[in-house]
């Protein structure tokens, strides 16, 4: 996949407003909301709003201000949603990246999972 980035993804078109969703929550350098197809009773997908791929594009070219932006809105969500360890339970955060990572849209993004016990961490395969 590389780091080409693709204006039309549907998170670039979330982002300019062309395609609809579930806010719940928004800084300067990130938005958050809600998975159209969750995976547990809170999941929700943070993106930051430049034009990053993947994990690693984001953490070796992302400003200070949007890193920290980004991580602040995912502390957030997480209180906001009652998954917080000061709040609830815990969750899981999950990024993936690439082909063999399984990314489905070509722009970073972190799914917040919790609400209920989210099971191991990988299911071993042959």
């Amino acid at each position: 996949m590389g780091y080409d980035y693709d204006d039309e993804n549907i998170f670039a078109k979330i982002l300019r407003g062309e395609i609809p969703n579930d806010t719940v929550a928004e800084n300067d350098h990130a938005l958050a909301f809600r998975d159209i197809s969750p995976k547990a009773p809170t999941h929700v997908l943070v993106i930051p709003k430049g034009k990053y791929v993947s994990f690693d594009d984001f953490a070796a070219n992302a400003s200070p201000d949007e890193i920290t932006g980004f991580m602040r809105l995912c502390a957030e969500v997480a209180q906001a949603e009652g998954v917080s360890l000061d709040r609830g339970n815990g969750f899981r955060a999950i990024t993936n990246a690439g082909h063999d990572g399984v990314q489905e849209v070509p722009h970073f993004h972190l799914h917040i999972l919790g609400g209920r016990n989210i099971g191991p961490m990988l299911l071993m395969r042959d």
